[in-house]
């Protein structure tokens, strides 16, 4: 594993950890995933600008219809 994919495992396991702390304190899923969204793009705003944000997004459709996203196939 190179070290990129490395600190993204880390992150993404930082972030999974935040998320299971929010569900136990019995916020609902849907509030977690919108603030989570939320904060990445404000984020990816203020280092990328607005129109990067804004081409970022709209890839998004098909790689959810491609399963980019999917963890649980089958």
């Amino acid at each position: 594993m190179n070290d990129e994919t490395e600190r993204k495992s880390r992150a993404l396991n930082l972030i999974l950890d935040a998320w299971d702390k929010a569900l136990a304190e019995e916020v609902e899923p849907e509030i977690v995933a919108s603030v989570a969204i939320y904060a990445a793009l404000t984020d990816m705003v203020d280092r990328y600008g607005e129109d990067a944000v804004a081409d970022f997004c709209a890839t998004l459709p098909e790689r959810a219809r491609n399963g980019e996203f999917t963890l649980n196939k089958g």
